[in-house]
Parts: C-alpha cells; structure tokens; sequence
C-alpha cells in the first residue's frame, strides 16, 4: 500500500481524509469497533497515512460515527429550483443543526481532539485538522444567487456564515448564551438573513 495524499494538493488532502473517514464508517456499520491498521487495509492506504491525519484511531472512529450523517449538496437540494439565497441558506442550517443535535457529544469530543492538535503543536504539514463539511453546503446554497452579489462580498458572505452555521455556534449557543434551542435557531435565522443583506448592500453601493 501506499499513502496517498501526504504532498498532495490542498483539495487531494481533504479528499484522503475524507476517504479515512468513509472507510472507518463502512467498517463500523459492520457492528464492530476497527483498528487503524484495518481502516487503512479498507480505504487502500498505508498505516502511516492515517496517523499523518488523525492522532489516533480515536480520534478517527470519534469524527467517523457522525460523518455520514452530513448530508451532500445534492441531496439536499434535491428538487429545490428556489433562487432565494436566505432561504436555501436556512435549508443548510436546519439540516445541520438536527446532525448537530443527534451528534453533540462525538462531535465535541472532535472539537477536543482538534484543540489539543493546536495546543499542543504539532506541524501538520498542511494537512487539514478538520473535514471542511459546512463551506461546500454553503457555496452551493447560494450558487443560484451568485450574480446578486459582487465577488468580494460574495467570498467574505461565504466566510462570516461559516462563523453562524456548524458545531461552534452551538457551543457558543448552549454553553455561552446558555440559549434553548427555539432561541439558537431563531437568532441564526436572524444572522443569516442579516448577512445575506448586508452582502447585497455592497454590491448596490458598488
């Protein structure tokens, strides 16, 4: 075998560990709890490769027990013809917030073990410390309204909704603000339609 993506392009490495992920997700549905060394037998890499991106196999069957319960773009647009970016923005945020709920404590438990990456410093090499999961719902949520909005606001739109939409906000929510889940939800529709038009202002101001 051989470790695939270790050099490789930024889009290579999140597509490995990607790959990681699916194989220790098809072997635990399997009813069993698997080895790193059979992770990497399953996903054809070299044992070498999956600590290069996971810390321990932990770590990797931790992230892997939810993976899958993050719906693709497709499927979740499915049959959507809306043009609404707000709209096809809060569709995201519904769907990942119930994955959220169903998956908080492995999820926080991948928030520590990316944390402690960071504390502890180690060189990564570029390899990405987390499956970059909210970015590509959000692009193609507002790909049909991307002509309302000029490049610039259009790149940083993307960015601030990942700050609203995903695992962090509902620390901040729950263990911060101390919100109940009616609250969190309602505010981030708030953000999300606010941000939205803010981006829009500054195209009109262009």
């Amino acid at each position: 075998m051989t470790a695939v993506g270790d050099t490789g392009r930024p889009n290579q490495r999140s597509r490995t560990r990607k790959d990681l992920l699916r194989a220790a997700a098809r072997l635990m549905k399997q009813g069993r709890t698997p080895s790193l060394e059979e992770v990497a037998t399953e996903a054809l890499v070299s044992r070498a490769t999956v600590y290069r991106y996971f810390p321990s196999v932990e770590a990797l069957l931790v992230e892997a027990s939810f993976d899958l319960s993050v719906p693709d773009a497709d499927s979740l647009f499915e049959g959507d013809t809306s043009a609404d970016p707000v709209a096809r923005l809060q569709r995201v945020d519904t769907a990942l917030h119930e994955m959220i709920l169903a998956n908080e404590a492995p999820l926080r438990m991948m928030l520590v073990h990316t944390l402690q990456r960071g504390l502890r410093g180690e060189d990564d090499e570029g390899l990405p410390r987390r499956q970059n999961r909210r970015a590509p719902l959000i692009e193609a949520a507002l790909k049909p309204a991307a002509k309302q909005f000029k490049p610039a606001a259009l790149d940083t739109l993307r960015k601030a909704l990942a700050l609203v939409i995903g695992t962090e906000a509902m620390v901040v929510f729950k263990d911060v603000l101390q919100l109940d889940d009616a609250e969190a939800r309602k505010v981030k529709r708030w953000a999300i339609r606010a941000l939205v038009e803010a981006a829009k202002k500054q195209a009109a101001r262009d």
